[in-house]
């Protein structure tokens, strides 16, 4: 059964952020993976709190995939999205499911992951989400999965809690960060940390290499436009001194 979720789980990632080709989000591989892990939990091999997170899980992420792209499909950061573009039935799904995921004491990095999206989707605006709350969550995950790629999540936590220098600070601390050298999110978290700190030049370094990494085409126009906008940054900041 637990290969089975995870089969699900990684079915769902790739809908969701394609790691290759030129869209970014296949929504009939979320849907697909949805309505696999909807027949699971209805039967009783399947009906299991683990199988009810990763449902709540899927959930609440997918309704979010309606505003997460502007209308020529180029990507939006969480707190540019309109967030009345959310499924709200999808939303109420996901969280009838996380509910039904909290009978016995079983508890599993489903979900915790579930837990962080239900932050998200329950926040009026971006400004009024619990960072506090998706941090401990953070916190949590980090003992089922101690990657860096969930270290580096926890760091973008950190920063909304403590600033981007405690943001900073959480990604040099990131055990094993070795092997994000050629993930180009690591880039793009360090770009928007540097780049909240008022450092042009660092943030535009950091989008540089971010953008030569990045393979979709939304990502790269996203990252493209966030590099010219720090070097005007940083130039203006020249200019000024």
């Amino acid at each position: 059964m637990d290969g089975v979720l995870q089969t699900l789980y990684l079915l769902f990632n790739e809908g969701y952020k394609a790691s290759s080709g030129e869209k970014l989000v296949r929504e009939d591989l979320c849907l697909e993976a949805i309505r696999l892990a909807a027949s699971l939990a209805e039967h009783p091999a399947g009906n299991r709190p683990k199988t009810h997170a990763l449902l709540a899980l899927m959930l609440l992420n997918g309704a979010r995939s309606p505003a997460r792209m502007d209308l020529t499909g180029n990507i939006l950061r969480l707190k540019d999205q309109d967030r009345t573009r959310w499924d709200q039935p999808m939303i109420a799904r996901g969280m009838f499911q996380l509910a039904q995921s909290a009978v016995g004491d079983e508890l599993s990095e489903y979900h915790l992951q579930a837990g962080i999206a239900a932050c998200h989707c329950c926040a009026r605006d971006y400004a009024t989400t619990d960072w506090r709350q998706i941090l401990s969550l953070y916190d949590q995950l980090i003992q089922f999965d101690d990657s860096p790629v969930v270290a580096l999540n926890r760091a973008v936590a950190v920063a909304n809690v403590n600033g981007p220098e405690a943001g900073l600070e959480a990604v040099a601390a990131i055990q094993d960060r070795e092997k994000l050298n050629s993930y180009y999110l690591l880039y793009a978290v360090l770009g928007e940390f540097e780049a909240q700190l008022n450092h042009g030049e660092a943030a535009a370094r950091y989008f540089r290499q971010s953008l030569e990494l990045a393979e979709i085409k939304s990502e790269q126009i996203f990252l493209s436009n966030r590099l010219g906008d720090c070097e005007k940054q940083w130039k203006g900041t020249a200019r000024m001194k």
